[in-house]
């Protein structure tokens, strides 16, 4: 049973920084792209970075610059660098892998929970 869990989220004062952490556990024989998604009350869940396996990354406009995706092969874990964070970015923050799980089936989104981020003015 694969498994994300996320973690380091909590309330920050605005121009202040977080750090998420999310681990991929279970039977896990490879990853491709990893990534973290955020959604806030009353929108869609939009896309905010990933990371290929490569390391190659993609951000959003909205916080190119601020943010910084990471991650760590051998630990099967992304990181999400938040700083000069804004009220904007107040939303649930989910993290999201692409893990292979066989010749028939290829590879399969997982989504974690998600963690919440709060950004006060």
């Amino acid at each position: 049973q694969v498994q994300l869990v996320e973690s380091g989220g909590g309330l920050v004062q605005a121009g202040g920084s977080l750090r998420l952490s999310c681990v991929a556990s279970g039977s896990i024989p490879s990853i491709n792209g990893m990534g973290w998604y955020r959604q806030a009350p009353g929108k869609q869940r939009e896309l905010v970075a990933t990371i290929t396996s490569g390391g190659t990354t993609n951000y959003a406009d909205s916080v190119k610059g601020r943010f910084t995706i990471s991650r760590d092969g051998a630990k099967n874990t992304v990181y999400l660098q938040m700083n000069s964070l804004k009220p904007d970015d107040t939303a649930v923050y989910y993290c999201n892998a692409a893990i292979w799980t066989g010749a028939l089936a290829g590879f399969r989104d997982y989504w974690g929970q998600g963690t919440q981020v709060t950004v006060s003015s």
